[in-house]
């Protein structure tokens, strides 16, 4: 219930405006939030590729103006601009919201606006010579968004797609995209059940069976590379014994478990931390909590330490 009520609060525009103009939330922010400047989000993602790999999240989803959509494109092109600029883009790579890029304005245009915005953020990845990989939202934009990534990989097959092992389709979904990146992550909406798994088990044996696939698949070939996102250190143990002998990474958010992510670096795994920037944090950061009790404890404590 408590998860439900935190992403429903997570699309209130009321309560992202009270927040995002409240200094008080800043410091806890920033354990999730590498900061709201470029300069910010490029020196956070120097310091993480001393050991990992990362990729940046210009955050800025579920926008309704063009003129606002157009702004986030140029965002990400000037971040890889400079990312290229600066070196980091073999170690750094960007992920892109379609909803960020227009996806969700009214009428029939949105879905092409956002094909349009995300070529121009691919072409940009190329000349830099980093990747992009497309992020999912919830599930009435899956559909669209698998098409917008099929759109991209005619002339950038390397762009990254996103599943989520909680929607009862996602198993079929990998069948299709093994041998390309992809990104297994659990889900971080509130789905119904008639399309997504609700219990946690179910959800777990979701991703393995998933996992399953995307390991098996793309073997050899030069796009094949399951991206393993998540925290659980039993799916993490399950992915190192599935990808013996084969490329993959490990990903894991900015923030969370930070130590375990230096531990399998060290280890040899190849391990990409989800780097998200910019002043619009509201719906990322309610999520965040959501996701984990012990997030919302380290609020908690957080806020009652500054009291």
């Amino acid at each position: 219930m408590l998860r439900s009520l935190m992403l429903a609060a997570s699309r209130s525009g009321p309560l992202r405006t009270f927040a995002e103009d409240t200094p008080l939330l800043r410091p806890v922010v920033d354990r999730f939030v590498a900061g709201t400047t470029l300069d910010e989000a490029v020196a956070a993602a120097r310091a993480l590729t001393a050991d990992r790999l990362v990729t940046v999240d210009h955050l800025g989803e579920d926008t309704t103006d063009r003129s606002r959509a157009a702004a986030n494109t140029d965002a990400y092109r000037t971040l890889l601009r400079r990312l290229g600029d600066d070196g980091l883009a073999p170690r750094v790579e960007v992920s892109v919201k379609l909803s960020a890029l227009g996806q969700a304005l009214p009428g029939a245009d949105g879905e092409k606006i956002a094909l349009d915005h995300a070529r121009q953020i691919c072409e940009a990845a190329h000349a830099a010579g980093t990747t992009v990989t497309v992020d999912m939202e919830d599930h009435t934009t899956t559909d669209s968004t698998l098409q917008i990534v099929r759109d991209l990989r005619v002339d950038h097959p390397w762009v990254g797609a996103v599943v989520q092992a909680a929607l009862r389709r996602t198993e079929g979904d990998c069948r299709d995209l093994a041998g390309s990146r992809v990104r297994l992550c659990k889900g971080a909406y509130d789905e119904p059940a008639s399309v997504a798994f609700r219990a946690r088990r179910d959800v777990d044996l979701s991703y393995v069976r998933c996992l399953e696939v995307l390991m098996a698949g793309g073997r050899g070939s030069g796009y094949g590379l399951p991206m393993v996102a998540t925290h659980d250190p039993v799916l993490i143990d399950i992915a190192r014994h599935l990808g013996r002998g084969r490329a993959y990474e490990i990903q894991m958010l900015h923030g969370v478990r930070p130590r375990e992510q230096r531990e399998l670096a060290a280890a040899g795994e190849t391990v990409r931390v989800y780097l998200p920037y910019g002043t619009e944090w509201y719906g990322y950061f309610v999520r965040r909590l959501a996701e984990r009790p012990a997030n919302l404890a380290f609020f908690a404590r957080s806020l009652l330490t500054r009291g």
